[in-house]
């Protein structure tokens, strides 16, 4: 099992997780790290078909033999799969007070939401046992479900602890660590987008959580052809990219470390029920293709000579509230979002003079942090060649998004969450639609020329 220092450090930097076990046999530990880190007097297995089929049923059978005293398991079902809504949540938490129970859950991204989540409302710990390296959060504290219609990040602790079989992971679909890989791979642009963030004054750079994720994340990702085909090596190596990044979204106390534009563009997308043959299109498919995105933005911006820029004149472009407002209209007509759009841009929104201050501060430190993202920035077209070598979407109509929808949802995706990225830093240049127009014309990254895998 997986217990080296890199790991070790970053369970130490976490607020609430206090134990992480990832290899091979891992699940054979589950009694032993419940009684050092969660103790209780009774315990209830969270799981569905499946994952009680390749994991639930053993786990409880580790539990009996280890004379763990457990309740009914709650078996949770949903066509095609179970759903992420709040309210599946609140009746598990209402399961959980009545048993006096510690919740332990056995799957992967919907269900480890729910039963984080339940455990808040229910004020107990609970531990994850993953089945699948299909996304980060894991280890993140938040749950994503959807609450009266909108898909909302509700406040809630991550788990105390996570135990990560790579045999149980090595049996998911193969599809599933393609979108954990997408998953990852967004840390390339949330990395960039917080030096941006940093170097404009507007968020610095915790350095710690920084670290952890960035200086590890490119031997996280060099084996995507092992991913696809189920190499335990490499799906530690996923699966560790994947919890250290939950752990410094904890070290850090939000989502920073480990989220930027590229996440935006997904959770647009999931918002608005994005599926594929009526299925709903995975959370990291989603972020790869965000990554995708912003990296052929970033590739673009850095061919971009911007010593001739005034800041001032730029400045006084600045659209007021009501012209935000306008905006958020015009690309939410009709929408559940449109509200919340409208609030999350607002937020952000800035007067000319600290519009001014940002540019001003751009044209300072592009010399050095252009240099600085050409080193780190691997191209989009190379990012593209790993998603694919993984088993991940590579192209945007992959995941049923139409050239015409990728391109307007360039803005759109700015708009809905307040993080400040490279979207604003082109919103605030007055350059995101040309930016946007060269790369889907021409010899842009996402010209209709371009072979898509």
């Amino acid at each position: 099992m997986s217990q080296d220092r890199q790991l070790a450090d970053a369970v130490g930097a976490a607020t609430t997780t206090r134990d992480v076990r990832i290899g091979a046999g891992a699940l054979a530990a589950v009694p032993t790290v419940l009684r050092q880190v969660a103790p209780a007097t009774r315990y209830l297995l969270v799981a569905d078909a499946n994952t009680w089929a390749v994991a639930g049923a053993r786990t409880a059978e580790l539990l009996s033999v280890a004379g763990l005293p457990q309740a009914e398991p709650v078996l949770l079902s949903g066509e095609p799969r179970v759903k992420p809504l709040a309210e599946t949540a609140r009746e598990l938490a209402r399961t959980l007070r009545s048993q006096q129970a510690l919740p332990i859950v056995v799957g992967s991204g919907v269900l480890n939401d729910l039963a984080k989540y339940a455990a808040e409302l229910a004020a107990t710990p609970y531990v994850c046992v993953p089945t699948a390296a299909s996304m980060d959060g894991y280890a993140a504290s938040g749950a994503a479900l959807r609450d009266d219609g909108f898909k909302r990040t509700l406040a809630c602790a991550a788990p105390v602890a996570i135990v990560a079989d790579l045999d149980v992971i090595a049996s998911a679909p193969a599809a599933m660590a393609g979108w954990g890989y997408g998953d990852l791979v967004g840390k390339i642009v949330a990395g960039a987008d917080w030096m941006l963030a940093d170097a404009l004054g507007e968020e610095r750079v915790n350095p710690g959580p920084f670290a952890m994720v960035q200086d590890n994340l490119a031997a996280w990702l060099a084996d995507p052809s092992g991913v696809r085909s189920g190499r335990r090596d490499a799906l530690e190596g996923l699966m560790k990219g994947l919890i250290v990044s939950g752990l410094a979204m904890q070290a850090h106390g939000n989502s920073r470390p480990a989220s930027g534009s590229d996440h935006q563009f997904a959770h647009l997308w999931e918002m608005e029920g994005l599926a594929v043959d009526g299925a709903p299109v995975s959370h990291g498919a989603c972020v790869g293709i965000g990554c995708l995105s912003m990296l052929a933005a970033y590739d673009w911006l850095l061919r971009q000579d911007l010593s001739r820029m005034a800041p001032s004149t730029l400045a006084a472009r600045t659209p007021s509230p009501q012209t935000l407002r306008d905006e958020v209209a015009a690309a939410f007509p009709l929408s559940f979002m449109a509200e919340n759009a409208e609030a999350e841009t607002l937020a952000k929104a800035v007067s000319p003079a600290q519009v001014e201050r940002r540019l001003t501060a751009l044209a300072a430190a592009w010399p050095n942090l252009s240099t600085t993202l050409r080193k780190r920035l691997p191209s989009a077209t190379a990012v593209r060649r790993q998603l694919e070598a993984a088993g991940a979407p590579a192209s945007a109509d992959a995941i049923g998004v139409s050239p015409a929808r990728h391109a307007a949802d360039h803005s759109r995706a700015r708009m809905i969450r307040r993080r400040f990225t490279l979207l604003d830093v082109l919103h605030d240049l007055g350059w995101l639609d040309q930016a946007v127009g060269a790369l889907f014309a021409g010899k842009g990254f996402w010209a209709p020329t371009r072979a898509v895998a």
